[in-house]
């Protein structure tokens, strides 16, 4: 069986440090792109190629196959109905981005395992301590152990960090 928990810290600072909490579903609005034109056009015009997007296109990916340094477009599913995801490159706008997977036992309570896991993780990628580089974290729980089972199989927590404020973000957060 295969458990999906998505979870977002409310506030930066202080909830960071209380670990993974609730989090409104509803991914922020994107913001309009602006253009400003200064002075007159010159006298002969040719036309502009768009410049090329960085990296390459976005792929779509089932979340529990996300990899450290994946970035999504959107924030982490919280419906156990959706199992995919669309990864772009890092240089890209994107919501959120893969910081840690690792292993944890699935007879523990989640937020008991996952949430010191996440934040033993942040530092290491980013480079700053938990609460002070202005993210959120959150996690997904890929659970195979059929709780039914005498086998304690073990369970994959993929940790994520996301802008505190939601809006998209270009670039890696890793150091």
């Amino acid at each position: 069986m295969r458990v999906q928990v998505g979870v977002w810290a409310a506030a930066a600072g202080a909830a960071l440090l209380g670990g993974c909490h609730g989090v409104d579903p509803t991914p922020a609005p994107t913001p309009a792109p602006v253009s400003t034109s200064v002075g007159a056009p010159p006298a002969a015009t040719t036309a502009a190629a768009p410049s090329p997007a960085p990296g390459p296109e976005p792929t779509t990916k089932v979340w529990v196959d996300l990899a450290v340094g994946d970035c999504l477009a959107d924030p982490p599913p919280t419906d156990p109905s959706v199992v995919t995801v669309v990864v772009v490159d890092c240089a890209r706008p994107h919501a959120a981005e893969v910081f840690l997977r690792a292993t944890v036992p699935v007879n523990e309570a989640v937020a008991d395992v996952a949430d010191p896991r996440c934040a033993d993780g942040y530092p290491a990628y980013t480079g700053h301590a938990v609460g002070a580089g202005g993210d959120t974290i959150s996690y997904l729980i890929d659970s195979i152990q059929d709780r039914t089972g005498a086998v304690p199989e073990p369970s994959t927590v993929i940790c994520l960090l996301a802008p505190a404020d939601g809006h998209p973000v270009s670039g890696t957060a890793r150091r």
